[in-house]
């Protein structure tokens, strides 16, 4: 049997740090074999890499999510290539994010948010790992950004993608992937469902992003890797396809884009 991947996890946050063992036996026990821990601050990342470099089956990205303000001394960026440099090398951190925009959650001049996208762009260039986006009513200006900076050979993956067919569709054309999270499960997600349909078999992601968005049956409670073969299995009969082949396609989708996470 193929092992799925969670693409897109937190499990450095409250509700699943201190249940590293029970989230891994339940991996175990659902056919997830692998999960992506994504940064969201600097201070928090060494609790993520420490979980990485605790279990071979967890690996993590490093970035400041773009609802981060920063802070007094720093508002307008609050990270800078080098750090993130530094951070990204090591060997189980495999990729640069998240990072993105969000015009949903902020408002006002937001132009520290597209400066400290682009720091990020341009980090993931240099160091060569993808690059995982997060993109809330701020679509068109990702997308831009993304052009200008020139994201180069890696790419990365637009997570928990909310978004529309066409913005898909842009995304794919610069050589992204895209990741489909328990959102997909829900009845009235009518656009996910679209996208999820859409979307190439070789340019797909499934994720939890737990421990929110749990899908359906357990939408409203603490979501975990182990959730993301609920997503698998939704999208599987949504584009008329076995599970085996969405779980396959996934897997060899994550590793060939998260190359460093190979297993050696």
């Amino acid at each position: 049997m193929t092992l799925l991947v969670d693409s897109h996890c937190h499990l450095d946050f409250p509700d699943l740090a201190q249940r590293t063992g029970d989230i891994l036996a339940a991996m175990q026990a659902n056919g997830v074999g692998w999960a992506l821990m994504a940064g969201v601050t600097l201070d928090r990342f060494p609790a993520v890499r420490a979980l990485a470099e605790a279990h071979a089956p967890l690996f993590a990205a490093v970035g400041v999510h773009p609802d981060t303000e920063g802070d007094a001394e720093a508002p307008a960026v609050g990270v800078s290539e080098a750090e993130l440099l530094a951070l990204a090398d090591h060997p189980k951190v495999v990729a640069i994010g998240e990072t993105g925009l969000d015009y949903y959650r902020l408002t006002g001049d937001l132009e520290w948010q597209r400066e400290r996208f682009r720091v990020h762009i341009r980090a993931a260039k240099i160091c060569g790992k993808p690059l995982i986006i997060h993109t809330r009513n701020s679509a068109a200006d990702t997308l831009a950004l993304l052009r200008e900076e020139g994201a180069g050979a890696k790419t990365g993956v637009f997570h928990c993608f909310t978004e529309t067919v066409d913005v898909a569709r842009e995304a794919l054309d610069l050589g992204f992937y895209i990741s489909i999270s328990g959102i997909v499960t829900f009845k009235n997600a009518l656009q996910v469902k679209e996208v999820a349909k859409f979307v190439p078999l070789d340019r797909l992601l499934v994720e939890t992003d737990s421990p929110y968005l749990a899908p359906t049956p357990y939408r409203g409670k603490t979501n975990e890797p182990a959730y993301v073969r609920h997503v698998a299995d939704y999208i599987a009969l949504e584009r008329a396809m076995s599970y085996a082949a969405l779980a396959e396609a996934t897997t060899t989708n994550f590793f060939t884009l998260f190359d460093h996470a190979k297993p050696q």
